[in-house]
Protein backbone atom coordinates (compact mmCIF):
# COMPACT_ATOMS: atom_id res chain seq x y z
CA UNK A 1 0.00 0.00 0.00
CA UNK A 2 2.82 2.37 0.84
CA UNK A 3 4.45 1.74 -2.53
CA UNK A 4 1.17 2.41 -4.31
CA UNK A 5 0.79 5.74 -2.50
CA UNK A 6 4.33 6.71 -3.48
CA UNK A 7 3.65 5.88 -7.10
CA UNK A 8 0.47 7.98 -7.08
CA UNK A 9 2.30 10.89 -5.48
CA UNK A 10 5.06 10.66 -8.06
CA UNK A 11 2.57 10.68 -10.92
CA UNK A 12 0.95 13.82 -9.53
CA UNK A 13 4.22 15.67 -9.02
CA UNK A 14 5.96 14.78 -12.24
CA UNK A 15 5.72 17.32 -15.05
CA UNK A 16 7.07 15.12 -17.80
CA UNK A 17 5.35 12.85 -20.26
CA UNK A 18 6.13 10.81 -23.36
CA UNK A 19 4.32 12.75 -26.07
CA UNK A 20 4.84 12.46 -29.83
CA UNK A 21 7.69 9.99 -29.27
CA UNK A 22 9.51 12.49 -27.07
CA UNK A 23 9.75 12.79 -23.28
CA UNK A 24 8.52 16.36 -22.85
CA UNK A 25 8.58 18.52 -19.73
CA UNK A 26 6.95 21.73 -18.62
CA UNK A 27 8.97 24.68 -19.93
CA UNK A 28 10.52 22.94 -22.92
CA UNK A 29 10.93 24.97 -26.10
CA UNK A 30 9.57 23.69 -29.40
CA UNK A 31 11.43 24.86 -32.50
CA UNK A 32 9.83 24.63 -35.94
CA UNK A 33 11.91 23.84 -39.00
CA UNK A 34 12.25 26.43 -41.74
CA UNK A 35 10.87 25.79 -45.21
CA UNK A 36 12.72 26.93 -48.29
CA UNK A 37 10.04 29.27 -49.54
CA UNK A 38 8.93 32.75 -48.53
CA UNK A 39 9.71 34.39 -45.18
CA UNK A 40 10.44 31.13 -43.37
CA UNK A 41 13.40 30.41 -45.61
CA UNK A 42 14.54 34.03 -45.47
CA UNK A 43 14.66 33.90 -41.66
CA UNK A 44 16.82 30.79 -41.80
CA UNK A 45 19.17 32.08 -44.51
CA UNK A 46 20.27 35.13 -42.55
CA UNK A 47 20.28 33.64 -39.03
CA UNK A 48 21.59 30.09 -39.38
CA UNK A 49 24.22 29.35 -36.73
CA UNK A 50 25.21 25.79 -37.69
CA UNK A 51 24.05 22.83 -39.76
CA UNK A 52 21.73 21.60 -36.99
CA UNK A 53 19.71 24.78 -36.67
CA UNK A 54 17.33 25.53 -39.50
CA UNK A 55 14.45 27.04 -37.56
CA UNK A 56 11.98 29.82 -38.29
CA UNK A 57 9.70 29.63 -35.24
CA UNK A 58 9.92 28.89 -31.51
CA UNK A 59 7.29 28.37 -28.80
CA UNK A 60 7.14 27.70 -25.07
CA UNK A 61 5.51 24.51 -23.79
CA UNK A 62 3.30 24.47 -20.69
CA UNK A 63 1.91 21.42 -18.91
CA UNK A 64 -1.27 21.99 -16.93
CA UNK A 65 -2.70 18.84 -15.38
CA UNK A 66 -2.85 16.31 -18.19
CA UNK A 67 -2.99 18.97 -20.88
CA UNK A 68 -0.19 20.40 -22.99
CA UNK A 69 -0.32 24.02 -24.10
CA UNK A 70 1.76 26.19 -26.39
CA UNK A 71 2.54 29.81 -25.52
CA UNK A 72 3.85 31.69 -28.53
CA UNK A 73 3.59 34.68 -30.84
CA UNK A 74 2.21 33.49 -34.17
CA UNK A 75 1.58 35.31 -37.42
CA UNK A 76 -2.13 34.43 -37.51
CA UNK A 77 -3.37 35.35 -34.03
CA UNK A 78 -0.48 37.15 -32.38
CA UNK A 79 0.50 36.11 -28.86
CA UNK A 80 -1.71 33.21 -27.83
CA UNK A 81 -2.07 30.06 -25.73
CA UNK A 82 -3.28 27.07 -27.73
CA UNK A 83 -3.28 23.26 -27.33
CA UNK A 84 -0.09 21.54 -28.45
CA UNK A 85 -2.10 19.43 -30.92
CA UNK A 86 -3.50 22.57 -32.54
CA UNK A 87 -0.07 24.16 -32.77
CA UNK A 88 1.47 21.12 -34.46
CA UNK A 89 -1.40 20.86 -36.93
CA UNK A 90 -1.13 24.53 -37.88
CA UNK A 91 2.65 24.57 -38.18
CA UNK A 92 2.73 21.25 -40.05
CA UNK A 93 1.30 23.04 -43.08
CA UNK A 94 4.65 24.79 -43.55
CA UNK A 95 7.08 22.47 -41.80
CA UNK A 96 7.31 18.81 -40.88
CA UNK A 97 10.17 19.31 -38.42
CA UNK A 98 9.55 19.97 -34.72
CA UNK A 99 12.50 19.81 -32.35
CA UNK A 100 12.38 19.97 -28.57
CA UNK A 101 15.01 21.81 -26.51
CA UNK A 102 15.27 21.99 -22.72
CA UNK A 103 16.92 24.39 -20.32
CA UNK A 104 19.86 22.77 -18.58
CA UNK A 105 19.41 21.88 -14.91
CA UNK A 106 21.02 25.07 -13.59
CA UNK A 107 18.38 27.19 -15.34
CA UNK A 108 15.23 25.11 -14.77
CA UNK A 109 14.23 27.34 -11.86
CA UNK A 110 13.47 30.10 -14.37
CA UNK A 111 10.57 28.20 -15.93
CA UNK A 112 7.66 28.96 -13.53
CA UNK A 113 8.21 32.71 -13.74
CA UNK A 114 8.77 32.55 -17.50
CA UNK A 115 5.39 30.90 -18.01
CA UNK A 116 3.66 33.48 -15.80
CA UNK A 117 5.39 36.26 -17.71
CA UNK A 118 4.49 34.74 -21.07
CA UNK A 119 0.82 34.83 -20.13
CA UNK A 120 1.07 38.58 -19.60
CA UNK A 121 1.86 38.96 -23.30
CA UNK A 122 -1.20 37.04 -24.52
CA UNK A 123 -3.42 39.05 -26.82
CA UNK A 124 -0.62 41.20 -28.22
CA UNK A 125 -0.57 41.40 -32.03
CA UNK A 126 2.27 39.96 -34.08
CA UNK A 127 5.21 42.26 -34.78
CA UNK A 128 5.79 42.13 -38.53
CA UNK A 129 8.50 44.77 -38.46
CA UNK A 130 10.69 42.74 -36.05
CA UNK A 131 11.71 46.07 -34.51
CA UNK A 132 11.33 45.68 -30.75
CA UNK A 133 8.08 47.06 -29.37
CA UNK A 134 6.13 46.65 -26.13
CA UNK A 135 2.89 46.61 -28.12
CA UNK A 136 3.67 43.84 -30.62
CA UNK A 137 5.79 40.70 -30.39
CA UNK A 138 7.33 38.11 -32.70
CA UNK A 139 8.08 34.50 -31.77
CA UNK A 140 11.65 34.58 -30.44
CA UNK A 141 10.99 38.02 -28.93
CA UNK A 142 8.06 36.47 -27.01
CA UNK A 143 10.30 33.71 -25.61
CA UNK A 144 13.24 35.99 -24.88
CA UNK A 145 11.04 38.41 -22.93
CA UNK A 146 9.41 35.56 -21.02
CA UNK A 147 12.82 34.53 -19.64
CA UNK A 148 14.23 38.07 -19.41
CA UNK A 149 14.06 38.30 -15.59
CA UNK A 150 16.80 35.67 -15.32
CA UNK A 151 18.67 36.80 -18.45
CA UNK A 152 18.40 33.36 -20.04
CA UNK A 153 18.54 34.71 -23.61
CA UNK A 154 20.21 37.91 -24.74
CA UNK A 155 19.43 40.31 -27.55
CA UNK A 156 21.88 40.51 -30.44
CA UNK A 157 22.30 42.83 -33.45
CA UNK A 158 19.88 41.67 -36.12
CA UNK A 159 21.27 40.59 -39.48
CA UNK A 160 19.40 40.51 -42.79
CA UNK A 161 22.38 39.98 -45.09
CA UNK A 162 22.45 36.77 -47.09
CA UNK A 163 26.00 35.43 -46.51
CA UNK A 164 26.11 33.78 -49.91
CA UNK A 165 25.03 36.92 -51.76
CA UNK A 166 26.93 39.38 -49.58
CA UNK A 167 23.97 41.76 -49.47
CA UNK A 168 20.56 42.14 -47.89
CA UNK A 169 18.48 39.09 -48.71
CA UNK A 170 16.10 39.89 -51.56
CA UNK A 171 13.07 38.58 -49.69
CA UNK A 172 13.85 40.79 -46.70
CA UNK A 173 14.47 43.83 -48.89
CA UNK A 174 11.10 43.41 -50.55
CA UNK A 175 9.49 42.67 -47.19
CA UNK A 176 10.59 46.01 -45.74
CA UNK A 177 10.01 47.94 -48.95
CA UNK A 178 6.34 46.93 -48.76
CA UNK A 179 6.17 48.33 -45.23
CA UNK A 180 8.01 51.51 -46.27
CA UNK A 181 10.67 50.78 -43.67
CA UNK A 182 14.42 50.60 -43.80
CA UNK A 183 15.87 47.15 -43.16
CA UNK A 184 16.67 47.19 -39.40
CA UNK A 185 20.16 45.81 -39.87
CA UNK A 186 22.12 45.92 -36.60
CA UNK A 187 19.20 46.83 -34.35
CA UNK A 188 18.77 44.65 -31.22
CA UNK A 189 16.64 41.56 -31.63
CA UNK A 190 16.65 37.78 -31.56
CA UNK A 191 15.73 34.82 -33.74
CA UNK A 192 14.90 31.10 -33.37
CA UNK A 193 18.29 29.89 -34.62
CA UNK A 194 20.07 32.17 -32.16
CA UNK A 195 17.98 30.89 -29.24
CA UNK A 196 18.55 27.27 -30.23
CA UNK A 197 22.31 27.87 -30.21
CA UNK A 198 22.25 29.02 -26.57
CA UNK A 199 24.62 27.12 -24.29
CA UNK A 200 21.86 27.16 -21.68
CA UNK A 201 19.76 24.77 -23.76
CA UNK A 202 20.18 21.16 -24.77
CA UNK A 203 18.43 19.39 -27.63
CA UNK A 204 16.14 16.60 -26.45
CA UNK A 205 14.89 15.25 -29.77
CA UNK A 206 12.39 15.43 -32.58
CA UNK A 207 8.63 15.43 -32.07
CA UNK A 208 6.76 13.11 -34.41
CA UNK A 209 3.14 14.28 -34.75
Amino acid sequence: MKNIRLLLLFSLLTTSCSTYHLHLKNGDLIFVGASENSLSGAIDRVTQTNEETHFSHVALLEKEGKNWWILHAGTHNGSERIPLDTFLTQQNQDSSLFVGYRLKSAFQKSIPNAILTAKKWLGKPYNYSYILSDEKLYCSDFVQRSFAKDSIFSLQPMAFINPKAGKTDDVWQQFYDRQHLEVPEGLPGCNPNGLAASEKLRKIGILKP
